[in-house]
Parts: structure tokens; sequence; C-alpha cells
């Protein structure tokens, strides 16, 4: 089994500490790389921690992950949560447990974030924990693909 997990993150990701902090904290999105590789160790997983604000370049990734086997594969699709049916078709193709994650609690915000496209392939999905929903997913992902503790 491959020990490998994925972490994508979508657009604007790499703005968290400056953009939103009443919304999305303080926290920087190396902040966020180095508690996800953290908690993987913990299970003796390492992580391809990724962002950008390209859809297409999700879509590879996504594809990648697929062909390298990963254990399981994390997402925070941001902005294309709503809106990509490209990432939902490419997630559909993956073997290995997806776990949606979002810093915010998209439930409680506009309308309009209430709407996952991911949700549909998403083997669970966790929002509103701040940069400690990543860890909480790593956790959840690790007891799902029986990572040692």
């Amino acid at each position: 089994m491959s020990k490998t997990i994925y972490v994508l993150n979508g657009p604007n990701l790499n703005l968290l500490g400056t953009r939103e902090p009443h919304i999305y904290g303080r926290a920087t999105l190396d902040d966020v790389e180095k508690l996800c590789r953290t908690t993987a160790a913990h299970h003796g997983l390492v992580v391809a921690f990724r962002q950008s604000n390209h859809e297409g370049e999700i879509v590879d990734w996504i594809q990648e992950a697929r062909a390298e086997q990963a254990a399981g594969l994390l997402i925070n699709p941001a902005g294309f949560t709503t809106t990509s049916i490209a990432i939902l078709d490419a997630l559909v193709t993956m073997e290995a447990p997806v776990i949606e994650v979002h810093i915010s609690n998209i439930h409680a915000r506009e309308e309009f974030r209430r709407h996952s496209y991911v949700s549909k392939v998403a083997r669970a999905v966790i929002c509103g924990f701040g940069i400690n929903g990543y860890a909480l997913a790593i956790n959840g992902l690790a007891g799902m693909i029986g990572a040692k503790e």
C-alpha cells in the first residue's frame, strides 16, 4: 500500500493569513503544510502538498494521485467547491478515499457556498475547525486506510 496522501488546495488559499482573517484565521498555507506533514508522519504517511489557482492543474494532480495509487486524497477545493464539475469528474476516478476539507463552516455562510460538487464523491467532509480540520481529516483518513498510529 502507498504511504502517500495528496493534500490539494484550491484558489486563493495561497493568501491564507492575510485574506479575510476574521473568517480564515491568521495561519498561512505554510502553517497548513507543516500541520499536515506532522500529522501524517504520526501515522507513517507522507504528504504531497499542493495549491493552485487553476482548475486544470488541480485536475492534473488528482489524476497524478490516481496514477501513483495514493493512499488517499484530501482536498480543499475553495472557490471550485461550488462550480467545478471537472474536479468532480476527476475525483470520481479515485479508488482511494477522498476527504473534503474547508477552513470555515461553509453551511453557516452565504447560500451559494452550501452546495459542493466534491461532497458527492467525498467519503467525509470536515468544515469549520479552521486549519485544524486538515489534521482531523488526516487522522480520519489514516483510520480509514488502516495506517499505523
